[in-house]
C-alpha cells in the first residue's frame, strides 16, 4: 500500500524530538472521503433545516469545526497529535449535543457524553505514554516496528503490555459508544437531528473504529488482546440490538442502531477482518446518515401537528400514516432500511456478509450471536418504519381549525419543503381505535379542539 507522510520537527529536547505533520494512506483515504461527503451532504440538508433557528451561525461554525477536527484526526502520523484532535472531537461533540444548552435535557445529556468520553480519554492518554516508555517513540511507523522487534525478542512485561493496550481500547469503547461506555450514545440525540446524522452516524463514533484499525499492528501481535476486541464487540452487537426493540423514540432507536452495527465493525477488528470492518464501516455510514436525514425530515412533519415538543414529535407511538405526507422521506428511509437490515444488492449486504461469514472462522458462539442479531437488526428496523409510515396517524384531530392552512411538510433529503397542506375546517383521522396496545401498535391520542398556533405545545396527551 502506497503511504505518504509528510512531517516537521514541532520540539527537539536532546534526544526526544516531536513531529507534527499529516500521513496519507488507504486508512486515511476512506475516512476523509467518508467525512468529507457525509459533512457536505448534512450541510446541505441543514440550511433549510435550521433556517428558522436563531442559532444558524452558531451552528454551522460548529458543524464546520468538527469536520476539521475529525479530519486532522485521521491524518495525524502520530499518536501525540491523534490525542490533540481527539479531545477537540470530544469538545466539538459537547458543543453540538448541547446546542440547544437552554433545554434541560440537552444540558445534562453534552454533560453525560463529556463525562463518559472522558473515562475513555484518560486511559488512551495513558497507553499512548506507556507505549512511548517501552519504544521511546510516538510515530506510528518507529512505534510499530521497535514494538515488533522487542516481541520477537522477548524484552518486553507482557501484562504491562497489556494493560497499555487495554487502555488504548478503552479510549475507543468510549468513543464508538461501545459496553460498558455506551450510556452517552442515547441521551446525544437531544441535538439538532442533521448533527446526529454527521456524528453519531458517521463520524465521530466511527473514530474508535479508525482508531483500533490504525493501532491493529500493535495489537495483533498481544495475547488476548484481539480476543478481548471482539469480546467486546459482540456484547455491544447483541445488547443495541435488544435495546433498540423497546425504543419509541424513533432517534434513540436509530441511536441504538448505530450501537449496534459499530459492535459488529469491532467484532470484525477484533477477528482480524481488516477489510470487512472498513467496508462495514462505509456501508453503515451512508446509510445510517440517510435514515437520520430521513427522521429529521419525519420530525419536522410531526412537529406540524403536535407542535415543537421532541418529546411528542419523536415518539413513534404517535406516528403512523405519514406515507400519503411525506412520500420522498418514505422512499428514501426505506432503502435505509432495506440497507440496515442487508437485503441484497444494497452496500450493507456485502459488508455484513462478510463480516458474518468470518465469524464462523473465528468463534462458533460468536457467529451464532452474530446471525440472530442480524435477524433482530430487521426486526427492529421494520418495526421503526412501519410504526413511522403504515397504519393511522396515532392522534386525532376533532374539528381543528387554524388561522392559515398548515404545511404538513414532506422534506426531501435536502430538507426542502414541499407538499400537502391541511385545509381548515377540516375533520381527520376521527375514527376511534378501541384495540389494545401491543408491541407493534399504538393508541388513538386526542387533540384539544381549540384553535392554537402550530409553535406552540398544544397537544395534552391523556395516556401514555
Amino acid at each position: 500500500n502506497s503511504i505518504y507522510q509528510y512531517v516537521w520537527s514541532w520540539i527537539i529536547i536532546n534526544d526526544f524530538s516531536l513531529e507534527f505533520g499529516y500521513l496519507i494512506d488507504p486508512l486515511t483515504s476512506i475516512m476523509s472521503i467518508l467525512i468529507t461527503t457525509v459533512g457536505i451532504m448534512v450541510l446541505i440538508y441543514s440550511d433549510n433545516y435550521m433556517a428558522h433557528d436563531q442559532a444558524y451561525l452558531r451552528f454551522f461554525a460548529y458543524m464546520s469545526f468538527f469536520s476539521t477536527s475529525m479530519l486532522g484526526l485521521v491524518t495525524s502520523s502520530n499518536l501525540i497529535q491523534i490525542y490533540i484532535f481527539w479531545e477537540l472531537v470530544g469538545v466539538c461533540s459537547y458543543l453540538l449535543i448541547g446546542f440547544w444548552f437552554t433545554r434541560p435535557l440537552a444540558a445534562n445529556a453534552c454533560q453525560k457524553a463529556f463525562v463518559t468520553n472522558r473515562i475513555g480519554d484518560f486511559g488512551l492518554l495513558l497507553g499512548i505514554l506507556g507505549f512511548f516508555w517501552i519504544t521511546g517513540s510516538f510515530e506510528f511507523r518507529d512505534l510499530f516496528e521497535i514494538f515488533n522487534n522487542l516481541i520477537l525478542n522477548n524484552e518486553v512485561n507482557f501484562l504491562f503490555v497489556t494493560l497499555c493496550a487495554v487502555l488504548l481500547f478503552a479510549g475507543a469503547i468510549a468513543k464508538s459508544a461501545q459496553f460498558p461506555l455506551h450510556v452517552w450514545l442515547p441521551d446525544a440525540m437531544e441535538g439538532p437531528t442533521p448533527i446526529s446524522a454527521l456524528i453519531h452516524a458517521a463520524t465521530m463514533v466511527a473514530a474508535g473504529i479508525f482508531l483500533v484499525a490504525r493501532l491493529l499492528p500493535l495489537f495483533i501481535v498481544i495475547p488476548y488482546i484481539m480476543y478481548f476486541i471482539s469480546l467486546v464487540g459482540i456484547i455491544t452487537v447483541l445488547l443495541g440490538a435488544t435495546l433498540a426493540l423497546a425504543q419509541k423514540d424513533i432517534k434513540r432507536g436509530l441511536a441504538y442502531s448505530t450501537m449496534s452495527q459499530l459492535g459488529y465493525m469491532m467484532l470484525a477488528l477484533g477477528m482480524g477482518s481488516y477489510r470487512s470492518a472498513l467496508f462495514h464501516l462505509l456501508t453503515h455510514a451512508y446509510s445510517k446518515a440517510l435514515l437520520f436525514l430521513g427522521s429529521g425530515s419525519i420530525i419536522h412533519s410531526m412537529e406540524t401537528v403536535v407542535g415543537y415538543s421532541p418529546h411528542k414529535s419523536q415518539n413513534m407511538a404517535l406516528m403512523g400514516g405519514l406515507t400519503k405526507h411525506v412520500p420522498i422521506t418514505k422512499s428514501t428511509f426505506l432503502v435505509g432500511t432495506l440497507s440496515i437490515c442487508g437485503i441484497p444488492p444494497l452496500a450493507c449486504f456485502w459488508s455484513k456478509d462478510e463480516i458474518l461469514t468470518d465469524s464462523w472462522l473465528y468463534s462458533t458462539i460468536f457467529a451464532i450471536i452474530a446471525w440472530v442479531t442480524a435477524g433482530l437488526t430487521a426486526f427492529y428496523m421494520f418495526r421503526i418504519y412501519l410504526l413511522t409510515f403504515e397504519g393511522h396517524l396515532g392522534v386525532q384531530f376533532q374539528n381543528y381549525i387554524g388561522k392559515q392552512k398548515i404545511p404538513f411538510y414532506s422534506l426531501s433529503l435536502w430538507g426542502k419543503g414541499v407538499s400537502k397542506r391541511i385545509n381548515k375546517n377540516v375533520n381527520l383521522l376521527t375514527m376511534n381505535n378501541k384495540e389494545r396496545s401491543s408491541f407493534l401498535k399504538k393508541k388513538i391520542y386526542p387533540i384539544d379542539d381549540s384553535a392554537r398556533n402550530v409553535t406552540q405545545r398544544f397537544i395534552t396527551i391523556v395516556q401514555f
